[in-house]
């Protein structure tokens, strides 16, 4: 069994870990191409995703890209507010670590949008901060949003612990030289995970997994 004995902080990706979202932007992301009559599979959505670079970028001038991240990116906004994204146990979860570990978001979202998911819910309140796209010099797989963090929090990388769901966050997670726990997501579970150090099947087990006999935690 791995021994977390020496990790003092956790580092959360977001979507896909504590909100089930990505679904919709691959959503929003194929209804707005799709109205420009090019068709994004899901396969092919899923190699961007581990990449993060677009195939379609391509086959749009700069104008027409710009027009239609915008459109997507309101067509995803509409989606958090209509779709129910909560992920059970998510804050039960957090509420039981944030009194054993510092802890922060590190997600390749934009602002707007991850302010809007949470303008209702308590999931931030458990960190210490969140760092978003623009608050480092390139996303993930590059290493820069997690050595961003631990530089933050003036740590090592041997006492972080990285918590992922996606191929593109253990990228980064491993160029930064930090652990990482895979989360089973049916979004992304598929992808390739090797380099991992561990995976669990929801984020409920990760007390379990760091070795944590939380006082009243459930999974609930």
């Amino acid at each position: 069994m791995t021994d977390f004995s020496n990790v003092t902080h956790l580092l959360f990706d977001h979507d896909g870990v504590l909100v089930d979202s990505e679904y919709w932007y691959f959503k929003a992301t194929q209804d707005e191409l799709a109205a420009m009559d090019i068709h994004l599979t899901l396969g092919e959505y899923m190699d961007h995703m581990v990449t993060g670079k677009s195939a379609y970028a391509s086959q749009l001038s700069t104008d027409q890209r710009e027009a239609f991240r915008e459109r997507r990116n309101r067509r995803y906004a509409s989606f958090l507010l209509s779709q129910d994204i909560q992920i059970p146990g998510v804050e039960n979860t957090l509420a039981s670590l944030s009194g054993s570990y510092p802890m922060a978001i590190v997600t390749t979202s934009r602002r707007e949008h991850f302010e809007l998911i949470h303008e209702a819910r308590n999931i931030t309140s458990y960190f210490d901060f969140v760092l978003a796209l623009g608050d480092y010099a390139q996303t993930k797989p590059a290493p820069d949003p997690y050595l961003a963090a631990i530089d933050r929090f003036a740590i090592a990388p041997e006492n972080a612990l990285i918590i992922e769901d996606s191929a593109r966050g253990l990228g980064s997670a491993m160029a930064a030289g930090i652990r990482c726990v895979m989360v089973k997501n049916e979004f992304t579970e598929h992808q390739d995970f090797t380099g991992a150090t561990a995976k669990i099947d929801a984020l409920t087990d990760l007390p379990e997994l760091l070795g944590k006999r939380l006082p009243g935690f459930h999974r609930d």
